[in-house]
């Protein structure tokens, strides 16, 4: 896995988005404070075991070239700069012929997502496709209505539709053929060939945050998702409730990863898992839990919380919302600046 490379398609003008594109390119746009979508995209990166990312710019490219530099997150940063716009397929082209024939991870530089980058290496790694695509059920932008006979019998709001999206993450064992194809967007001339020639697998998560950011509203939609939320090396936690007596909490934590080995000195914490598996690891033994168990876990109680499945709990305990003493971190954490 530590000879992935990854990629990030940062060079849109982001025309959706304008007036605030026009000095600020998207992957740019804050998510909350100091924190944009391209310091999630290398956070998690980063967080997967890629050492290496190059990020494919053009259009006020310096930007993000100013703010990254060569290191970042003590990821390796190179720059391709596309000199004139000609879609996604050139762009990723001379990434390609930057990197060779090395394994990449490709990322669009405008999609928020909470996906298992270093699950999706893995599968990929395996596959006997040499090109696989992220998909996540498509869930509807508007709310819908049932209906029987001549009579409406129930609403819905915006559920998951029967139908997959092409969630803009891409996995190649190597260096991509384009055939004949020089110009325009990936999406629509490569894609389709390989699929047509067998060559295209995929890679599914569903159930997650997914969206592309592509309007004034979109990014108003992901910022009101961050303002109580911190993007964590295994997932999020997120304040739902905090008052003078109690605090209430969700966590999600990625599949094949681990909270830091900590212990509260005044938090009582109860935890009520809510979708997913995995097991609380204590001192010297493992406390196996799945939907819908419960687990109290008292002060000066050292303990990990570790997922087998992707896992969301709900923590619900008293008002100590920075009481964590951590004896053992397993990632590089967010607080790491350039």
């Amino acid at each position: 896995m530590n000879d992935t490379v990854g990629m990030i398609l940062c060079g849109g003008r982001g025309k959706r988005l304008r007036p605030l594109t026009e000095q600020i390119p998207k992957p740019l746009m804050e998510l909350k404070d100091n924190y944009t979508i391209l310091d999630k995209q290398l956070f998690e990166f980063k967080n997967a075991g890629v050492k290496r990312v190059v990020l494919l710019t053009g259009f006020l490219g310096e930007k993000i070239s100013e703010r990254y530099g060569d290191t970042y997150y003590d990821l390796e940063i190179e720059y391709v700069q596309e000199e004139k716009p000609l879609g996604t397929l050139n762009a990723i082209s001379l990434g390609f012929d930057h990197i060779g024939d090395q394994a990449c991870i490709i990322r669009n530089g405008d999609v928020v997502a909470d996906l298992n980058i270093q699950k999706m290496i893995q599968f990929g790694e395996k596959s006997n496709y040499p090109f696989s695509i992220f998909i996540t059920q498509m869930q509807s932008p508007y709310g819908i209505v049932e209906i029987n006979g001549d009579k409406l019998v129930s609403f819905k709001e915006k559920p998951a539709l029967d139908y997959y999206i092409n969630g803009g993450v891409y996995y190649s064992k190597g260096k991509l053929e384009f055939g004949d194809f020089e110009t325009g967007d990936i999406e629509k001339t490569v894609f389709p060939t390989l699929a047509n020639e067998n060559q295209l697998g995929y890679y599914k998560e569903d159930g997650l945050l997914w969206m592309a950011i592509d309007t004034s509203k979109e990014l108003e939609m992901i910022k009101k998702e961050y303002q109580n939320r911190e993007d964590k090396p295994w997932g999020y936690e997120k304040v739902l409730i905090s008052t003078e007596k109690y605090l209430n909490k969700e966590l999600f934590i990625k599949e094949g990863y681990q909270t830091s080995f900590h212990y509260h000195e005044k938090k009582d914490e109860t935890m009520y898992i809510i979708k997913g598996s995995g097991y609380m690891e204590y001192e010297n033994r493992k406390e196996y839990f799945s939907e819908s168990d419960t687990i109290r876990i008292e002060p000066g109680k050292e303990h990990s919380i570790v997922a087998t499945d992707n896992l969301v709990l709900h923590e619900i305990s008293t008002p100590h919302l920075d009481d964590t003493i951590r004896i053992k971190d397993y990632y590089v954490r967010k607080s790491v600046k350039i």
